[in-house]
């Protein structure tokens, strides 16, 4: 059980899915995701956890660059929100989608842990802050 504080456990959390979205990490997401994960992805396409997570086991998504920074932090008992910008040098099955993003990750208290049960894309218009 982690002993943190709740607000650095939260932006933690947050910090932890970007390293892992950076190294496609699927033991982070198969551990931190809940099961009933589902992304949106910026185009308003679903994606389950499977679904997410198979992206980089078929090899099909591949990141050169990912940060994610301008993170802001609401609580709701259980459920935190954090709202960040996404910025990204990808590949999906050899074509770019490369871009920066308006980032939007929804985590619940699952126990005694807190995992990822939703993340929602924008796209950000140039010049967006």
């Amino acid at each position: 059980m982690d002993t943190r504080p709740l607000e650095g456990i939260v932006l933690g959390l947050g910090r932890d899915w970007a390293d892992a979205e950076q190294r496609g990490d699927t033991d982070f997401l198969q551990a931190n995701l809940t099961d009933d994960f589902i992304g949106v992805g910026p185009r308003g396409f679903l994606l389950t956890k499977q679904q997410w997570i198979a992206r980089y086991t078929s090899g099909d998504l591949k990141n050169k660059a990912f940060t994610w920074d301008d993170v802001s932090e609401r609580r709701y008992g259980e459920t935190a929100i954090l709202i960040g910008k996404q910025t990204q040098q990808t590949t999906y099955q050899g074509h770019d989608a490369s871009g920066s993003f308006r980032a939007t990750l929804v985590i619940v208290k699952h126990g005694a842990d807190w995992q990822i049960a939703s993340l929602s894309l924008s796209p950000l218009a140039q010049g967006s802050h």
